[in-house]
């Protein structure tokens, strides 16, 4: 069960955030209102909610999941694989110690995004991506293995993050897509596999036995609900636009 939510509210830089997309710039106005609705769904978890402000220097700083991982036992400051996102991990390092006696830190030339990293109970699957390098990975693991977790490296080639494509929902369950559905590491899971047209929809969230998941995508809605779970759709659609997604906007600890 998460305890603690932590979240930023969007600065206007993020119409000039890191995009790979062909969707245009986020609308600002827009982008607060899904923001809004998005820590309004949260509410409706149980959670302890820190809302940090703004940070305008860094456009893509609402993505408050890439510069810091959250465990049960320690959290970890990474090093953003973009350049732009370096100076995020120094500002969420304050706030980190607000709630864990144990922060550790990835180091150069390590680079590492949490949007690479996928929690399953004590175990933590590391994509090696455009983001994330096999130092990053690395210096995860062993951290990891300092305080009796474990961590192992998922090869990938077709998305920017590992949890673009997957996401676990605890109880065995894992959302799947793409270059994902064959890799024999998550053969053990129930795997539920994404219609092709829906893809986004497998970056989506557990918060305490509810999911929240993107809007506008009924076939994965009905299957997460056929699971047992609420599910909570919001819209993220102006996120879309600059490579972000429901997971990213949070830390869940």
């Amino acid at each position: 069960m998460f305890k603690h939510i932590i979240a930023r509210t969007p600065c206007r830089a993020l119409v000039d955030g890191l995009s790979a997309s062909d969707l245009g710039k986020p609308i600002y106005e827009k982008a607060i209102e899904q923001h809004n609705t998005y820590i309004r769904a949260l509410q409706t978890c149980g959670v302890d909610i820190t809302i940090l402000p703004p940070a305008e220097e860094f456009p893509d700083s609402v993505f408050v999941e890439d510069p810091a991982l959250c465990t049960p036992h320690c959290a970890i400051v990474t090093r953003p694989g973009a350049d732009s996102r370096r100076g995020e991990a120094a500002l969420m390092e304050p706030v980190l110690h607000r709630f864990y006696e144990h922060v550790e830190r990835i180091e150069a030339p390590g680079t590492l995004d949490a949007g690479d990293v996928m929690m399953v109970g004590d175990h933590y699957y590391i994509g090696q991506s455009a983001r994330t390098n096999a130092e990053g990975a690395r210096q995860l693991i062993a951290i990891l293995e300092k305080y009796g977790m474990t961590g192992s490296v998922v090869e990938m080639k077709e998305v920017l993050h590992l949890k673009t494509g997957l996401a676990y929902l605890e109880n065995n369950n894992l959302m799947c897509a793409g270059e994902f559905l064959t890799k024999p590491e998550f053969q053990k899971y129930n795997i539920i596999e994404l219609p092709e047209d829906e893809i986004y929809a497998a970056n989506c969230i557990w918060v305490n036995g509810k999911v929240i998941m993107p809007s506008g995508y009924p076939k994965t809605a009905a299957k997460i609900a056929a699971l047992g779970y609420e599910v909570i759709e919001v819209d993220t659609s102006e996120y879309r636009k600059v490579d972000g997604g429901v997971s990213c906007m949070s830390l869940r600890f």
